[in-house]
């Protein structure tokens, strides 16, 4: 940060690792010192497209050459600790895109790092960034639609190709398990699912129902199986219903005697979310979402797992348990 700016590089340079590159290059605050690639032709491409000065087969060469203060994540689930991981030891910042890791045990070592280290690290929820869903949660903890009782979220469409090592629960409906955290402050206590693999090698569709207390739920439903993408979520309060079309920005707020749909702002939520990021980091302050989220949000996928798998409930704090975790953290 010697000249004001924050020095960040790009590990991967697929789908969200060249919309990383393009919304960073926008961002005055910080210098994209370089992007990282196993494809050498891929980061080439990315790296003249967005005037980045530098390209790397491995991120530790980056770590080595570059004095870079952060590094966002854009890699296969199974490399995300791996990476995460190194850059906590040497003291730079991360932000890795969700899930934070493949399991239990590396998300575990990641926030044990990060506390042991000092270190600041970000999972990208990217949803907590969309106009629609800052513009719902303001409008509940202002009291609009009464107190929230229920959540119905859908996230279905055809399978993304893009995506090889985990299923519809850690790439998808992980959105929801965390959105509805988002909002109730907290994760379930039980839950119950259904689903299984019907066209590829990890589950490809999924149905939850999640208890968070003696009154509140939310239920989620995800899939790879439909043809047409759809992404939708309701919120049923005591005193009226949000509703929220993912895909079109659209918010409906409807009360006992009238409705609300509001004209919300766009703006792209990659970019709210790296703009956040950067200037969290040059003014020190907390990054949230961060391991915490990111471990308890994965907490809550194996559980969805274990359910589906055992066709039976399970109590979230029987797999905290097993960690030595509490949901305070």
């Amino acid at each position: 940060m010697k000249d004001g700016r924050l020095k960040i590089g790009v590990v991967g340079a697929g789908f969200w690792g060249r919309n990383h590159a393009r919304v960073l290059s926008e961002i005055e605050s910080c210098e994209v010192r370089g992007i990282v690639d196993i494809n050498v032709e891929r980061a080439k491409n990315i790296a003249k497209r967005f005037n980045i000065p530098n390209i790397y087969t491995d991120f530790r060469a980056l770590l080595d050459r570059e004095e870079v203060d952060a590094l966002t994540i854009c890699t296969p689930t199974v490399t995300h600790a791996e990476i995460a991981l190194e850059c906590v030891k040497r003291g730079v910042a991360v932000l890795v895109e969700k899930p934070m890791a493949s399991s239990l045990k590396e998300a575990v070592e990641i926030l044990d790092t990060v506390k042991s280290f000092g270190g600041r690290l970000m999972v990208g929820f990217i949803e907590r960034f969309n106009p629609a869903i800052r513009y719902t949660f303001s409008a509940l903890s202002e009291g609009l639609i009464g107190t929230p009782l229920t959540i119905a979220s859908r996230r279905i469409g055809p399978w993304p190709e893009r995506i090889g090592d985990v299923g519809v629960v850690k790439d998808v409906a992980i959105h929801d398990i965390d959105l509805a955290h988002h909002f109730f402050g907290k994760i379930p206590l039980h839950l119950y699912a259904t689903g299984g693999a019907l066209r590829h090698s990890y589950e490809d569709y999924v149905q939850a129902l999640m208890y968070f207390d003696e009154v509140r739920s939310a239920s989620l439903e995800a899939n790879w199986l439909s043809s047409k993408k759809k992404r939708d979520m309701r919120i049923t309060g005591t005193e009226g219903v949000a509703t929220i079309e993912f895909l079109t920005g659209e918010t409906v707020i409807e009360k006992p005697d009238y409705s609300i749909s509001p004209v919300i702002n766009y703006v792209e939520p990659l970019k709210s979310e790296l703009t956040y990021f950067v200037e969290a980091l040059l003014n020190k302050e907390v990054l949230k979402p961060g391991p915490e989220e990111g471990l308890l949000s994965l907490v809550v996928a194996e559980a969805i797992l274990t359910s589906m798998r055992t066709r039976s409930t399970v109590v979230i704090d029987d797999i905290l348990g097993e960690w030595g975790l509490s949901q305070a953290l």
